[in-house]
């Protein structure tokens, strides 16, 4: 049987990657808010992130770095000094 993924099916798988995408996200921050991890191992999270970035848009390398990693140094920086 040929399955044919409708617009909607797309529409629906591309929305749970973009919410699992912001999920990861958000879990980075709520590391680096609410607990002792190393800048290390915030680190790793982040490549995990960054890996999954460039898979769901491989154009976009520059703004993740813009937005995503920007946004964990300030909060580092906010949270636990430099």
């Amino acid at each position: 049987m040929n399955f044919m993924e409708t617009r909607e099916d797309q529409i629906q798988r591309e929305t749970r990657c973009l919410r699992d995408f912001q999920s990861m996200a958000d879990d980075i921050s709520l590391l680096i808010v609410n607990s002792d991890v190393s800048w290390v191992d915030i680190e790793i999270q982040i490549d995990r992130l960054r890996n999954e970035a460039l898979r769901l848009f491989p154009l976009k390398r520059n703004l993740f770095e813009m937005v995503y990693v920007s946004r964990y140094r300030r909060l580092w920086e906010q949270w636990h000094g430099r």
